[in-house]
């Protein structure tokens, strides 16, 4: 099979999702039943982080495990990388060590330039501009407690962050529609966007991006990188908490999502995040799921 990569959310088509869903329900079955699944054996795992992480690394880490296979944790500060080795050099060296590496960095371009000169497959673990994995467990979480969200509306409340960027690529596979809501100053970059316009709206009331929505999702209000800027952010974002009012404006039955780690009282309310529409537990468990999916399919292909 040819080396395929997942750099971003529009990487896969609406056929390779289908795959991948029907892949996550039945490993995730086999996990909740203690059935061992172990397809990657004697496969190697690479992961290099240059942010910090929780949910990332222990879902790729155990995610591997439980395949079968071994992970390696690799930090830019302990690396060559960290020294100055062109990416370039160190995608040659480690593609020729392992079978798959995931990077967890800043910039895209660095793990676009990974990628290029990679021999095996390389999945993007979060970016400052795309954060595909984290958006697909959101996907796989709404279809397993609603089910199809082809012609849905998701409400995004907060920066114009990777999410975001994700989210409306997202939208373009699946066919739903997203309602953006961010401050002045905080909008979206069109640059980053390859959704049609049809697939999204823009409201300057977060409210109103809330209203009749079937999702409602948020993020932190500084995200890794920006924290010289938090407290502007912080001005700047006062009112787009998602709080009660705002998912009364949902349909009845819309569940809240959030990446986390979350700021209760910042960007979500506790009654929200704690409440019975959340769903933000499972949605960080379903990292693990769509995960092992993937490095499944991207190491072996299709079962």
């Amino acid at each position: 099979m040819a080396i395929k990569h997942y750099l971003q959310f529009a990487d896969f088509t609406l056929a390779e999702y289908d795959y991948l869903i029907e892949r996550t329900k039945i490993i995730k079955r086999k996990f909740k039943n203690y059935e061992p699944y172990h397809p990657l054996m004697d496969r190697t795992l690479v992961m290099v982080f240059e942010k910090n992480s929780t949910r990332t690394r222990l879902s790729f880490e155990a995610g591997m495990h439980q395949l079968g296979g071994a992970a390696i944790y690799l930090n830019t500060r302990d690396s060559q990388l960290g020294r100055g080795e062109p990416v370039e050099d160190a995608a040659q060296v480690m593609s020729r060590m392992c079978d798959i590496i995931m990077i967890r960095t800043f910039g895209q371009e660095i793990i676009n330039r990974f990628a290029a000169n990679s021999r095996v497959p390389v999945v993007n673990g979060l970016t400052n501009e795309h954060h595909p994995c984290q958006v697909f467990a959101d996907v796989f979480t709404y279809i397993e407690h609603r089910g199809s969200i082809a012609g849905q509306t998701v409400a995004w409340v907060g920066d114009a962050n990777n999410m975001l960027y994700s989210w409306l690529q997202a939208a373009e596979v699946f066919g739903f529609h997203l309602n953006v809501s961010t401050p002045a100053g905080y909008d979206i970059n069109p640059a980053l966007v390859s959704a049609d316009h049809q697939r999204y709206t823009v409201l300057k009331n977060p409210s109103d991006a809330c209203e009749g929505a079937d999702l409602v999702t948020t993020d932190v209000w500084t995200s890794m990188g920006y924290e010289e800027e938090n407290a502007a952010r912080l001005k700047a974002f006062d009112g787009w908490i998602v709080d009660a009012q705002k998912m009364q404006r949902a349909n009845k039955d819309a569940l809240f999502m959030h990446c986390l780690p979350a700021h209760r009282g910042e960007e979500v309310s506790a009654d929200v995040i704690d409440g019975p529409q959340s769903v933000v537990w499972e949605e960080a468990e379903n990292r693990l799921h769509v995960q092992k999916a993937l490095l499944e399919y991207l190491v072996l292909g299709k079962i």
